[in-house]
């Protein structure tokens, strides 16, 4: 059996509250506090400390993970690097993904994708890779990656309460600038019946999608933007631009007569709160050099 272990000593200026009062307010999982009750491997200053009790500034907490509901994800291992570390602790790797691979395998034995190449990267230090998010092929910019079990849930709850955001920067034609200078496009997403490669708005079966969107400047036929997800459909970004005519630059599904060499889509910021505490982190990625010729 493994047991996971996370060691968190409160802050001098912590709150008291419960013990039940903490683990959800660092939205540990219902399953996983099950477990460390019943178990009684929640301790306080190494003694176990009823969930109704309160733990106070200064506490040092242990929690003794042996049951974790995370199924295991199994990668080849592909030596190949070519993302750079834009942050990494003992819990989190945060990677700059290239544009033109994939984030992770589609079946079972496929190698060549980004996570197999975090997996080899993470089993030099004897870690496994899980994966949170995802991006496109075709996009760049930064992914979060677990290097343990026991903060995917929480990372996955805060995608979900929204308490983790993603911004990218896309380049847009914008020929006669009549692109708003901000605006939300509310229009739910679903599968292109005629190619199911493709997604595209769909008010009868589609799935809610949100995106938020400011103009960030201007320069001949084209527009940057900042770009902030509220949902995460999969080609979100892309078909929502080009649903009200402006799609993103070197997209060869949703402005297949451009021949920008590649998507001009970055995601460029990442905001969490890092597992087990209240410490908010921004991680960003560079701007690749693709896009150094639309910037103003």
């Amino acid at each position: 059996m493994i047991i996971y272990q996370k060691k968190v000593t409160l802050e001098t200026d912590f709150s008291p509250m419960s013990v039940r009062g903490l683990l959800n307010h660092w939205l540990v999982p219902q399953k996983m506090q099950h477990f460390l009750r019943i178990n009684r491997e929640i301790l306080v200053n190494g003694q176990y400390r009823a969930f109704n009790r309160n733990v106070e500034p200064g506490d040092e907490i242990t929690l003794n993970f042996s049951e974790v509901s995370v199924k295991v994800q199994n990668y080849e291992l592909d030596a190949t690097q070519s993302f750079s570390v834009l942050f990494e602790s003992d819990d989190l790797l945060i990677v700059n993904k290239p544009a033109g691979i994939k984030t992770h395998p589609n079946r079972p034995g496929e190698n060549g994708t980004l996570m197999n190449q975090v997996a080899f990267y993470l089993a030099q230090q004897g870690k496994k890779a899980y994966m949170v998010h995802r991006i496109d092929e075709a996009t760049s910019g930064t992914l979060l990656i677990g290097k343990t079990p026991i903060v995917i849930g929480i990372l996955n709850r805060q995608l979900s309460q929204k308490k983790m955001a993603r911004q990218y920067i896309a380049i847009v034609d914008d020929p006669k600038h009549e692109l708003a200078e901000h605006a939300t496009i509310n229009s739910p997403i679903g599968v292109d019946p005629e190619n199911d490669r493709q997604r595209c708005v769909d008010y009868i079966n589609g799935l809610s999608a949100i995106t938020h969107y400011r103009v960030l400047s201007r320069k001949g036929a084209t527009a940057v933007l900042a770009v902030d997800l509220e949902t995460g459909r999969t080609h979100q970004i892309r078909v929502h631009l080009a649903s009200i005519g402006h799609p993103i630059l070197g997209d060869p599904l949703y402005n297949p007569t451009d021949t920008t060499p590649r998507l001009l889509l970055h995601g460029q910021t990442l905001r969490y709160t890092e597992p087990y505490t209240d410490q908010p982190r921004t991680v960003t990625a560079p701007v690749p050099d693709a896009f150094e010729p639309y910037l103003s």
